[in-house]
């Protein structure tokens, strides 16, 4: 999951003279209440997701998981009739957590306590019996910069919470996550042994939030951890109580040869413009705690059933919709950038990218990453995008999956759900299909096929149409 940064809505340049934005929805309220009517009465999107993590269970690129996953999304596709449904291969990197993370606070004449922690995703082991050092706790990479050769030795203890201030959650989590992403380098820098760093949660709770990290070649590598919000509070305050406490980590991870992997594909033929193709997706893969349920088991099945509810209304898309079950977002990317780089792409004009990377709750809207001319366009159709409660519509930017191709050039269209609970879920233990409510999941499926719907039948303003090189 990337960050969808967004700006206030897009009204300029697309009111009539009385104020009221212009309605051009060309009869598609009909189509929004036949939607709407099919989708609820099922809801189909929740079934897959069911499927998807019961059956496929943790699927980290490379892992046993991500290959029943690939397998299923394509069983899934075939069950549906799409046509064109094939594996379009490309090789990930491929972690693995081991089977010890352990962290314990160490003070003297006291028992050791335990404390909540995971490997960050990427990390290197420690040694075999752990490392125990002293710890030093900053919010910032500037403060740990200012503590010198005191940070020498130690474990270093990032505790930067995000913002509860803040409206949109992903706001916060981007002003917070660099800890997690740099922190292990910055540490090394200064000469610690080894990173902790506080769960990128809202919540206040035991459970630790994995998450890609980094290294540097240029920097010695060192073990990086996340830790819950709750253990990160108690060591706070033992450190600022003068405790002459250490810590003991101990991780097992290891990082193995990239594996072969696929994105899985599957479409509704265009019936005037076969060859011109608005994408509908969400990355297979998941980080391996919980189920990525929301993240983003969520946004694979509301691309199948989007595809789904089109095909079974029998709606006749002028152009291909195409939905894509990406691998490898979480800790590479790999799937986006072979997609666009896939030979079959040089025959292949593209009109649109739409993801869904943000969770499985109540849709309000799309993030556009598009000019001017595409805005103007979308925002035509904001009356019948309210009809699904999708109306929210947004500058920002898309989806990390899909972002090669906006890059060259191809507009995109982020799925904007209510965003208060999912940082409670993402990248944990937490993240389970009983946290999602299937009513929420089938709108945001909805919302997905009107839009895509839409953009087939009409396209978007000459020019915006890309062909990868």
């Amino acid at each position: 999951m990337k960050i969808p940064f967004f700006v206030p809505l897009l009204l300029a340049g697309c009111l009539t003279a009385s104020g009221q934005v212009t309605d051009s929805t060309n009869g598609y309220d009909p189509i929004a209440g036949k939607l709407l009517r099919a989708g609820l009465g099922r809801p189909g999107a929740y079934g897959m997701l069911e499927r998807l993590t019961s059956h496929a269970g943790h699927r980290l690129s490379g892992s046993a998981g991500a290959d029943t996953a690939v397998e299923l999304a394509k069983r899934l596709m075939e069950e549906r009739g799409f046509s064109n449904v094939h594996l379009e291969q490309v090789m990930v990197p491929r972690w693995e957590r081991g089977t010890t993370e352990k962290a314990f606070l160490v003070i003297p004449g006291k028992a050791n306590i335990p404390m909540a922690v995971c490997a960050l995703g990427g990390s290197i082991a420690t040694p075999a019996g752990g490392i125990t050092a002293g710890v030093v706790e900053v919010r910032s990479f500037d403060e740990l910069e200012h503590l010198g050769t005191a940070a020498s030795g130690k474990i270093v203890f990032f505790n930067r919470p995000m913002d509860p201030s803040l409206l949109n959650t992903f706001e916060a989590y981007e002003r917070a996550v660099e800890q997690r992403y740099r922190g292990a380098v910055q540490g090394a820098k200064s000469g610690c042994v080894a990173a902790l760093v506080r769960s990128m949660t809202l919540a206040i709770d035991g459970v630790p939030h994995t998450g890609g990290m980094g290294y540097q070649d240029s920097v010695k590598k060192i073990p990086a951890a996340a830790i819950s919000t709750k253990d990160a509070e108690k060591l706070s305050a033992l450190l600022r109580a003068g405790e002459p406490l250490r810590v003991r980590l101990t991780l097992s991870c290891r990082t193995l040869p990239d594996a072969p992997s696929a994105n899985v594909t599957g479409e509704i033929t265009g019936t005037e413009k076969p060859g011109e193709v608005i994408v509908v997706g969400g990355h297979l893969d998941a980080w391996d705690k919980g189920a990525g349920a929301h993240d983003d088991g969520a946004g694979c099945v509301q691309a199948i059933e989007a595809l789904d509810l089109i095909r079974t209304l029998g709606l006749k898309p002028g152009r291909t919709i195409r939905a894509v079950m990406f691998m490898n977002e979480e800790n590479g990317l790999r799937g986006g950038r072979g997609y666009i780089a896939d030979p079959l792409r040089r025959s292949e004009k593209h009109i649109a990218m739409i993801e869904s990377d943000a969770g499985g709750f109540a849709p309000r809207g799309f993030f556009v990453d598009a000019d001017s001319a595409v805005r103007t366009q979308v925002l035509r159709w904001k009356p019948v995008m309210e009809k699904v409660n999708a109306g929210r519509l947004l500058a920002g930017r898309s989806g990390a999956d899909i972002s090669p191709m906006v890059a060259a050039g191809v507009p995109g269209f982020g799925l904007d759900p209510e965003n208060h609970r999912y940082f409670d879920y993402h990248h944990s233990d937490k993240d389970t299909p009983d946290k999602v409510n299937p009513r929420e999941l089938e709108m945001g499926a909805i919302a997905e096929a009107l839009l895509a719907y839409m953009i087939a039948q009409e396209g978007l303003p000459a020019g915006t149409a890309t062909r990868p090189r």
